[in-house]
């Protein structure tokens, strides 16, 4: 079997101290491996977004092991994160997060110039990003010249630029409407399938669905794992943690 790509190894995450200390994980264990897509499900307040961040090393556990590629963050200096986040992990978030005053093409090539790629191979690994997402008639518009969906393509494009390995999203279709969001959708379903391990959090049953395997955080925990999306109320049913 494939080894994971991303292992979150019992990890907890607790904000304050004394009274007003919150736990917002509890000994979550999750894995993603090369060509597969987790979809991560809850309520509001439930831990989703704070995993994902622990995930992608933006955010330290309170305890626990957070391995990428076979490497522990937790083991990395700042500058050592910074590094493998940079060559391995790319984020996509639902407000697509991209730089008004750059061009699609100059968004995308961001990340690489940042890790040191001369502009000219840079360019070509973006235009290369964005000929697979069908966008690259757009590479020269900047984002308020671009619609919703073109430029979360555009985010999806940036994120995956330069091979990365794992690919975190954050409620990446929470501003598309729905024939977009089902575009999306199948662009980080064929994505993963090339070999990338995806995790996403979603809010959305039907889309989740589309994953390989669907994780249900309920109050920090994992309540369940399964290939399909919960019944009505399933998240909430008394006695489920």
């Amino acid at each position: 079997m494939t080894a994971a790509m991303l292992e979150i190894r019992q990890v907890s995450k607790t904000y304050g101290t004394g009274a007003a200390q919150v736990t917002a994980l509890d000994r979550v264990s999750l894995s993603a491996r090369p060509g597969e897509l987790v979809a991560v499900m809850g309520p509001s307040g439930s831990g989703k977004s704070t995993l994902l961040t622990i995930a992608g090393s933006l955010e330290e556990p309170s305890s626990g092991q957070v391995v990428v590629d076979g490497t522990d963050l937790t083991r990395l200096s700042v500058n050592d994160q910074a590094r493998l986040r940079r060559r391995l992990i790319g984020y996509v978030f639902q407000e697509f997060n991209l730089l008004a005053g750059f061009t699609a093409i100059e968004n995308v090539t961001v990340p690489l110039e940042l890790d040191g790629v001369s502009a000219k191979s840079a360019r070509a690994a973006g235009m290369k990003a964005l000929t697979e997402l069908g966008i690259a008639e757009r590479a020269g518009h900047f984002p308020d010249e671009l619609s919703g969906g073109e430029r979360q393509r555009v985010a999806i494009a940036r994120a995956v630029v330069g091979n990365r390995k794992l690919l975190l999203c954050d409620e990446p279709t929470g501003a598309l409407d729905s024939v977009n969001a089902e575009a999306v959708m199948l662009l980080l379903v064929a994505i993963c399938r090339r070999g990338v391990a995806g995790v996403m959090v979603t809010h959305d049953a039907q889309l989740a669905s589309c994953a390989d395997r669907i994780a249900f955080l309920q109050d920090g925990h994992i309540v369940d794992q399964t290939g399909s999306p919960p019944g009505p109320g399933r998240l909430l049913a008394p006695g489920s943690q």
